[in-house]
């Protein structure tokens, strides 16, 4: 009940977006714009109402979030994400589908690579790390530019799977990178698109033909062949299963049967002497191999921080930045450290180290605003936590620029903030929904408390009024009249609610009014017309 009262309040960007892909679904249907069309890729008739330009604006609008929240671009080395695209420009020049296609690099260690409609897609700088050759990033990347020309995306949400979806959030942890949880607004449409599993159909289809735009570009295809088999055997690994089911094994699960069907494939196209680029896949991969064991300190000093262990957490970000000194996440974990030790001007420091190296990451602008925050620099808090929301809107972000706002005096804007940081259920998310509560429920009690008349056996008419919210109310007054049009009422008599209210409790007011039968219960509205949050000593 309260939870549809936050809906009412709350203007969320997320679910208008749903609403509207919802709108176009049945629009289409209903004028018969919906209908047959060839697959591109496969020349099957399917079922769409997707339109082309439908999907390159949903590619174009949630390829930037869609990396913000799942670790940031990798600006270290940009001859690498230059290498990358070039490879990657070079598949889809052999595709059956012509799409703007962008590859990027994303700043993560989990092994992963991914597809937006629209041919916008990257691949994370941990799954690099793990191939061998430029050939098997070939096999990659014609996987994933299959998954964009084939519209395996779009039919994804044709089916309903973003539609319906909801993301539920939980609170961005700083052992991990992946934010697409904790995002509110427009970018939920992104994190539903990212958290999507293909059909083993579609797995299919991408393992195919992309091995066939691998023999079109000059490479080998037994790469795929090779890559497949390298999945299955980490994916039966205890060691390593954990980190991959995080990433490529969620949404592209290996199996022997794909492994096979890869053969098949090998053997129809008879493709010899393919390119396989190993020299030059090392050689640009050199940075990368060089700084790892700098990354797996972070990883390590993440956990530690975790566990309360600041001094091992300080000794491996020291570590990190030894062996690779420019990259903004080492400094990143400092400011981690120190803002949980409450050394706040320290933490300040080592957040301005990480946007000095890279001004590109949502997280940086957000762990410096709320240490700004902490500093009682609302104006400089603002500011950071309106960057980071301009890169990717987050329950986190909202909720403290929810309290900077109400710090400031701002009470009505505050409500906003909150109320756009109330469609996470994130730590953060659920924290802003009952700040939202309490400042809201004052100025329109009848949105959070529930009203109703009841007759009772003896004829006396009573009102009921019921508290569904996590705070206990007091001072409640209700207004009791005859029901006229547009749900207004006449000869209102104003009634108060003695004590105070609980949490999931109800009250129960005698009326003084009789009813001859329970027909007349019908001629009778309530309404509530004020009500106060009870001050948090009390409610403990």
């Amino acid at each position: 009940m309260v939870l549809s009262a936050l809906k009412s309040r709350v203007n969320s960007e997320g679910a208008r977006v749903i609403r509207i892909w919802l709108h176009i679904a049945l629009v289409a249907c209903v004028l018969g714009l919906a209908g047959c069309s060839t697959n591109p890729v496969t020349g099957k008739d399917e079922f769409t109402f997707i339109s082309q330009s439908q999907e390159l604006e949903i590619g174009k609008e949630q390829y930037a979030p869609s990396r913000q929240m799942q670790g940031g671009d990798y600006v270290l080395d940009p001859q690498l994400n230059k290498y990358v695209n070039q490879v990657g420009q070079k598949l889809a020049a052999v595709s059956d589908r012509k799409l703007p296609y962008e590859f990027s690099v994303v700043n993560d260690s989990t092994p992963n690579a991914w597809a937006l409609p629209g041919g916008k897609i990257a691949v994370n700088r941990g799954l690099l790390l793990a191939l061998e050759s430029e050939a098997e990033l070939a096999a990659v990347l014609s996987h994933e530019i299959v998954h964009a020309a084939a519209r395996h995306g779009a039919q994804g949400m044709e089916r309903g799977m973003l539609l319906q979806g909801v993301v539920m959030a939980a609170g961005m942890a700083s052992s991990g990178s992946d934010y697409s949880r904790v995002v509110v607004g427009a970018a939920s449409v992104g994190a539903n698109l990212l958290n999507q599993r293909y059909s083993r159909s579609a797995e299919s289809e991408s393992d195919y033909y992309g091995m066939r735009y691998m023999v079109r570009a000059g490479y080998d295809p037994a790469a795929a062949v090779k890559l497949q088999e390298t999945f299955v055997r980490l994916s039966q690994s205890h060691k390593k299963k954990q980190q991959w089911y995080a990433g490529l094994f969620a949404s592209h699960p290996p199996s022997e049967e794909r492994v096979r069907q890869n053969r098949e494939t090998l053997h129809k196209l008879g493709a010899k002497d393919g390119d396989w680029g190993r020299a030059r896949y090392q050689r640009m991969i050199a940075r990368l191999k060089k700084s790892k064991p700098a990354y797996d300190a972070l990883e390590k000093g993440l956990k530690a921080l975790k566990s309360d262990d600041e001094k091992q957490a300080l000794k491996l970000a020291n570590k990190a930045i030894a062996i690779e000194s420019k990259e903004a996440l080492f400094y990143s974990l400092l400011g981690d450290i120190r803002y949980k030790q409450k050394c706040y001007r320290k933490a300040l420091k080592h957040y301005n180290q990480a946007l000095d190296r890279n001004r590109g990451f949502f997280r940086y602008y957000l762990e410096r605003g709320v240490t700004w925050e902490k500093l009682q620099k609302s104006e400089k808090a603002r500011k950071d936590l309106k960057n980071s929301v301009d890169l990717l809107p987050t329950a986190m972000a909202y909720n403290a620029l929810g309290r900077v706002a109400l710090v400031s005096g701002h009470r009505q804007q505050a409500k906003q903030y909150f109320g756009q940081a109330a469609g996470s259920q994130s730590p953060a998310g659920i924290a802003a929904a009952a700040e939202l509560i309490r400042l809201d429920l004052p100025d329109n009690p009848g949105r959070y408390l529930k009203t109703r008349l009841r007759r009772l056996s003896d004829g006396e008419m009573i009102a009921v009024v019921q508290n569904p919210t996590k705070m206990a109310v007091q001072n409640v007054g209700i207004g009791v009249g005859l029901r006229r049009s547009r749900g207004r009422l006449s000869n209102m008599t104003r009634y108060s609610v003695w004590g105070v209210i609980y949490p999931g409790k109800v009250a129960r007011i005698r009326l003084g009014i009789q009813l001859k039968n329970q027909k007349q219960l019908s001629q009778y509205g309530v309404i509530v017309l004020g009500a106060n949050i009870v001050d948090k000593k009390r409610q403990n």
